[in-house]
């Protein structure tokens, strides 16, 4: 991992990446499927909402920790159609964004995706809920 960032560098990166994923839910009706790319936005979104409320209360580096487990809960749904399990595929999407963000060593964001369980043989987990506002959840 590159040298580590500091926890408002974490919130600025989270925070662009939230008006991406806001971005992408305003043009989804463009899509040909619509609902799933805005639930596949709204999912990411929400991860990002997520992480940032953790990052404004823990270090980096244990931010980077429970994205990994979020990461390692997620089924995988590699080879499914690209508009089914829009919520699953968004998240995972929104935690490989926040592995590039933060630098995290290749190597180790492939142990997690390991770790991962197979679709069937999981339970879907749901997306975490934050009940914390953070500068995060605004526009």
């Amino acid at each position: 991992m590159k040298e580590t960032m500091s926890t408002e560098q974490m919130l600025q990166g989270l925070k662009h990446y939230r008006r991406i994923a806001r971005q992408d839910m305003l043009r989804a009706p463009e899509t040909p499927h619509p609902d799933a790319f805005l639930a596949h936005a709204e999912s990411r979104r929400a991860l990002y909402v997520d992480l940032g409320t953790h990052a404004e209360k823990h270090a980096p580096s244990d931010v980077i920790t429970h994205a990994l487990e979020l990461y390692q809960a997620i089924p995988f749904s590699t080879g499914t159609a690209e508009h089914e399990y829009p919520d699953l595929k968004g998240r995972e999407n929104a935690l490989e964004n926040f592995f590039l963000l933060v630098g995290l060593d290749p190597k180790t964001r492939r142990e997690a995706r390991s770790r991962r369980p197979k679709m069937d043989a999981a339970p879907v987990v749901p997306a975490p809920a934050s009940d914390t506002p953070s500068e995060l959840t605004s526009g």
